[in-house]
């Protein structure tokens, strides 16, 4: 029965059978000594033709990332060919048996460096062999203990994991929606959620007061290093809750991740700061800060809060997608997000004066999370549809969601804490795209299935849509 690699440091003197990939390959005279590489580490393998003249010419062939299994007698490496860097390094495998599983053409570039020097277009296409680098496979195993973490986490705190739809509505809430045609009702679309905003404000008038998901999101905008069109968000919300209260668990949630999962990494002040809008826009002249003593320390993590936002902004044309393009106001985070209790006032009098309850996370210079104190009155809701210039038929886009508060609805609020950008800076990486197992590239292709791609006119039939080119000077 086959073990991993590194259950042969318990094994010596035994026959045991690994499973894996060339990693490797050194010939030292007539030995061959070539290392198999599983999930779990390296071990190095031996063939003397002496031993077994067939085993010994099987070997012969190997390259690297041939599949093989492998039987032999675990021993102690000779002294002097220790190699103290793995923790098999002291082992070694005299084969016995050798099958080869499957043989592998050559890769298109090392496996066995970090990987930056690699054309990253390249990479991204041979996705599934740019993971068996060392680098890039614990990105992913680590993002598995982070979000294991975080599960752990608020299950301990009494939060109930629940999943919302994938195909929802098209509501103006920011970005551009991606679209998905219905077959069955022509002309009418699904629209893949750009955060489970909605419906987690639902959950909350339905009773489930605690309620978390890692939840994808999709976004038809721009990409850069730290976006993608599709990304992985840690979504929460809580009824009966203050900001403070909010705050107070995420800091303690991810204080103990760090402390747990990446201690090399050094919190550089607790607890966090909190800081107003407008301080952090007048010192640093970004909402956003890089608090750290040291820049260059990739392991000091300066977490804080940003708070006191304004409710609004000045509407440009940029945010039309917000309201009709007629009105003077935009919402400076969502369209849910609280009025301070003392502002409230000043929504009829003058709104760019009101408070928001919504709160930022950063960390070293990146936005990693961002939540609020939600409304739960409909007549404040529809206030601030009016304020951004929400037309009679935009509200009604909203209608069910207007109609549930009127059934009771607690007082609630939530965060959704990115998960892509927060790995990316605990992992020391350049972009968010290091710690996706299949990201898209920075202008949002998928180079290893090819798309976006094309479909058969068929398909556009079954959907009642027409492809119209455009003409050459259009």
């Amino acid at each position: 029965m086959r073990i991993l690699t590194e259950e042969i440091v318990n094994k010596v003197g035994e026959e045991v059978e690994l499973s894996g990939w060339v990693d490797n390959r050194r010939d030292h005279g007539k030995i061959i000594f070539i290392d198999i590489r599983d999930r779990k580490g390296i071990v190095q393998l031996v063939f003397v033709p002496k031993d077994n003249p067939e085993v010994y010419k099987l070997a012969d062939t190997l390259r690297p990332e041939w599949v093989i299994t492998v039987k032999g007698k675990v021993s102690e490496r000779p002294k002097g060919m220790i190699n103290e860097n793995l923790k098999t390094g002291k082992l070694e495998l005299q084969v016995s048996e050798l099958e080869v599983i499957t043989k592998a053409k050559t890769p298109p570039f090392a496996l066995d460096t970090d990987g930056y020097e690699v054309s990253e277009e390249l990479r991204m296409q041979y996705r599934y062999l740019d993971m068996r680098r060392q680098r890039v496979a614990k990105n992913i195993r680590d993002r598995h203990k982070a979000t294991k973490f975080m599960r752990d986490f608020l299950t301990a705190k009494d939060f109930v994991e629940i999943e919302t739809p994938g195909l929802s509505k098209s509501t103006p809430e920011g970005a551009r929606d991606y679209l998905v045609p219905s077959r069955v009702y022509p002309g009418n679309f699904y629209a893949l959620p750009q955060s489970p905003q909605q419906y987690k404000q639902l959950l909350m008038v339905g009773g489930m007061e605690r309620y978390f998901q890692i939840a994808k999101c999709f976004r038809d905008e721009d990409t850069r290093g730290d976006r993608q069109p599709e990304f992985t968000q840690l979504d929460m919300e809580m009824s009966f809750v203050e900001q403070n209260d909010i705050l107070n668990l995420v800091e303690e949630m991810f204080t103990n991740l760090v402390e747990s999962l990446f201690p090399q990494k050094k919190i550089s002040k607790s607890p966090w700061p909190r800081l107003p809008h407008s301080f952090v826009q007048k010192e640093y002249g970004t909402d956003k800060p890089d608090l750290r003593k040291d820049k260059k320390d990739p392991d000091e993590l300066a977490f804080a809060w940003v708070i006191d936002f304004p409710l609004f902004k000045e509407q440009t044309e940029e945010d039309f997608f917000h309201g009709s393009g007629l009105a003077k106001f935009a919402p400076s985070h969502h369209m849910f997000t609280a009025p301070h209790p003392d502002d409230i006032a000043l929504l009829d009098s003058d709104p760019l004066k009101v408070r928001g309850l919504q709160h930022d996370l950063v960390l070293n210079g990146y936005e990693v999370g961002g939540g609020s104190i939600r409304i739960h009155q409909s007549e404040i809701q529809e206030k601030v549809f009016d304020l951004i210039g929400f037309t009679d038929e935009q509200k009604k886009q909203f209608q069910h969601f207007l109609t549930a508060f009127e059934y009771g609805a607690p007082p609630h609020g939530g965060i959704a804490p990115g998960i892509d950008r927060l790995l990316m800076i605990l992992e020391n990486e350049p972009n968010i795209r290091e710690v996706i197992a299949f990201p898209k590239t920075g202008d949002g292709r998928d180079l290893l299935m090819g798309a976006p791609s094309g479909v058969s006119e068929g398909q556009l039939k079954d959907l009642h849509i027409e492809i119209v080119k455009k003409k050459n000077n259009e």
